[in-house]
């Protein structure tokens, strides 16, 4: 055991810190998409794992067309936001059940992706000017700076989210996802209000694929796969560990979609933990699922055994 333990470098993680913090605050954006369906519309919305690689792919071929990198991310983020409506429509005015629609949209956006990109993956490089972000930035001599323009994007989305959900169409999708039947009978139009939260929610994923893209340097139609389980552990971290000390808080609802990117931090740092103590990487997407199943359980564990504590 203390071979094995020697064998490990302290400074690999060290080293390892500044790429966790740039992927867990890109991958925050999709995760606060993630949490507008998950928690706020109280939607099973799976179209992510397609509309991450879209945004990727929309931005990749725009960039390679001679498109300035930051105004591609407008459009990375409209062709999430179409993918948003199509699932919000095959689910309202077809009737097929949330999940499954998400489920067509996604295997149906692996097609569009192949089309866009005209094969399985492009590049860019990450030599590329006026990337609005690169894996060369993370290890650069003025690296702070990279890092000072990302947390303002992250920032400047928590508040457009925040600022949203204040109007009348943002408590409508609240009033949606806490009881739908009472909203109806409120006189709000739910299936609008669905198909709205989807497109939002999306549009944030598609602007995520497409800023990641920027940042390894290419796009490839299986980059979004799995991704909801990140988005998930993203969330559900947050939650356990920032939920009671963003409650009560007068900026409480600001502070939970903030703490989302905190927790997507959290578990690219958790990821590196386990790659560096030499787990296998095949079983990386195992980790991933794990890491949301047990942060899932606690809550509920929590609250059944205070149960248990007041009964007694």
């Amino acid at each position: 055991m203390m071979a094995y333990f020697a064998t490990l470098d302290p400074m690999t993680l060290v080293r390892a810190l500044p790429g966790n913090v740039a992927q867990g605050l890109i991958w925050g954006i999709m995760a606060l998409g993630v949490y507008i369906t998950f928690r706020i519309l109280d939607f099973p919305d799976l179209t992510v794992d397609g509309t991450l690689a879209t945004g990727g792919a929309v931005a990749v071929m725009m960039i390679q067309g001679g498109m300035h990198p930051a105004l591609v991310l407008i459009f990375a983020t409209l062709a999430g936001m179409l993918a948003g409506i199509v699932t919000g429509l095959l689910h309202t005015a077809l009737g097929i059940p949330g999940i499954l629609a998400s489920i067509l949209t996604q295997i149906s956006l692996y097609s569009v992706n192949l089309g866009i990109m005209g094969k399985a993956n492009q590049s860019i490089g990450i030599g590329q000017k006026g990337l609005v972000a690169s894996l060369r930035f993370v290890s650069a001599d003025d690296s702070y700076l990279f890092f000072i323009k990302l947390i303002l994007i992250c920032l400047v989305l928590v508040a457009i989210v925040y600022w949203m959900f204040g109007t009348e169409i943002g408590s409508a999708i609240r009033a949606t996802g806490c009881n739908e039947q009472m909203a109806r009978a409120q006189g709000i139009n739910t299936n609008f209000t669905k198909v709205i939260a989807l497109m939002i929610s999306n549009g944030l994923v598609g602007l995520c694929g497409g800023i990641y893209a920027q940042y390894q340097g290419s796009a490839d139609v299986n980059s979004g796969r799995g991704a909801i389980v990140i988005g998930l552990a993203a969330v559900i971290i947050s939650e356990v560990i920032f939920g009671r000390l963003c409650a009560g808080r007068k900026l409480a609802f600001a502070y939970t979609l903030a703490a989302v990117f905190v927790g997507a931090i959290l578990y690219y740092i958790a990821y590196t933990l386990v790659l560096w103590l030499k787990m296998p990487s095949d079983y990386m997407k195992l980790f991933s699922a794990i890491v949301v199943a047990i942060f899932l359980a606690i809550p509920y564990l929590k609250d059944k055994h205070s149960t248990k504590r007041r009964r007694a």
